[in-house]
């Protein structure tokens, strides 16, 4: 090796050592969004992250801190991180559609004998999300649970101080408090199955099945709560139709559709299920003339508790699951369900199951 052989492979050696070089290595490894800020404010280093979050992916070096984020806070962060030697904690929300949230640490950084600043971006957003899901999911319950809960202490307290003995209405109260109850049940019933199929321990089998006769047998089942509400049950399924699908969820599905048509039917009103084959999808709806849904409303209507007339649901006993759980349930088959509404007229409920001829 000569003389400049030497001296190149020292500066590279140096090169390769350098506080720059260590730092790219650094940020080139680390997932979290990071950003060097030197102290024009300007960008001197930042990792594939950074630059998928703030630049769409294009090169961030040498462009000033404020091109890419617009907050008060993180500038100012930054600014006493260089010429304050301060350590500082911010939030940042990116004015995104997707509304991106960070706890960001800003610390000071020599580099080369320069002050800078080095700010590390850990994301929030989904666990933010979750939190924000799981607080209105424990506020739904809670809700759901106190109303029929207080009807019950009502009618328990009311017998305590008497009307046991009251042959007239004891009879009537204790149907209440059997009737809350039971809502309480079919509510547990509900969170448990929906939480058994969000969390992948529920399977189906499909299998061919005669579909005219399964919903023979589910319009049998609520056939008396039909002519309660003088609700006309029409199958207008052939006889010879069958659809591959797992027996014990399709009729879980059907009984849910066909229960709610009843329920938010008007009176004197009709519920119609029907199939319709089409090249890779068998078509199975459940149409009421009911008051129909708001367009607004159709698009969350298969949230969990999510009810488009709240009033009416719970004076029918309906929990706001049983929508979720046909949709989860569909997914599992390879499906769909979908809803279509004209106001006044009435809602179209449509079960879409793969074909496996």
């Amino acid at each position: 090796m000569n003389l400049r052989e030497a001296s190149f492979t020292k500066t590279t050696i140096a090169a390769a050592d350098s506080p720059r070089h260590l730092l790219k290595k650094i940020l080139d490894t680390t997932r979290e969004c990071m950003l060097v800020i030197d102290a024009d404010m300007r960008i001197a280093a930042s990792n594939a992250a950074a630059r998928d979050a703030f630049g769409r992916g294009l090169d961030l070096e040498g462009r000033r801190l404020s091109e890419i984020v617009r907050d008060l806070d993180l500038h100012e962060a930054f600014r006493r991180a260089v010429f304050s030697q301060t350590q500082s904690e911010v939030r940042l929300e990116l004015n995104t559609a997707d509304r991106r949230r960070f706890d960001v640490h800003v610390a000071p950084l020599d580099l080369d004998g320069n002050a800078h600043a080095i700010g590390f971006f850990y994301e929030t957003t989904k666990i933010e999300r979750l939190e924000s899901i799981r607080q209105e999911f424990l506020s739904n319950i809670s809700h759901e649970l106190r109303t029929p809960l207080t009807s019950i202490l009502a009618f328990v307290e009311t017998l305590e101080d008497g009307a046991i003995d009251d042959d007239e209405n004891n009879r009537r109260f204790l149907g209440v408090i059997r009737r809350n109850a039971e809502r309480m049940h079919s509510l547990i019933a509900d969170i448990l199955e929906l939480s058994m199929i969000e969390s992948g321990k529920v399977s189906v089998e499909p299998r061919r099945i005669a579909l005219t006769e399964l919903v023979d047998e589910i319009f049998a089942s609520l056939g008396s709560k039909a002519e309660t509400r003088e609700v006309e049950l029409f199958n207008d399924i052939g006889r010879s139709v069958t659809v591959l699908a797992d027996r014990v969820r399709l009729e879980q599905m059907l009984v849910n559709l066909v229960d709610n048509a009843i329920k938010f039917n008007r009176v004197g009103g009709s519920v119609t299920v029907t199939h319709e084959r089409l090249s890779s999808l068998d078509l199975i709806s459940v149409a009421d003339a009911g008051e129909g849904i708001m367009p607004e409303q159709q698009t969350r209507i298969f949230e969990r508790f999510y009810r488009a007339d709240r009033a009416r649901s719970r004076e029918m006993g309906g929990t706001g699951l049983g929508l979720a759980i046909v949709k989860h349930l569909a997914k599992l088959h390879g499906g769909e369900v979908t809803v279509k509404s004209i106001l006044t007229e009435g809602s179209t409920f449509q079960i879409q199951l793969p074909r496996k001829d």
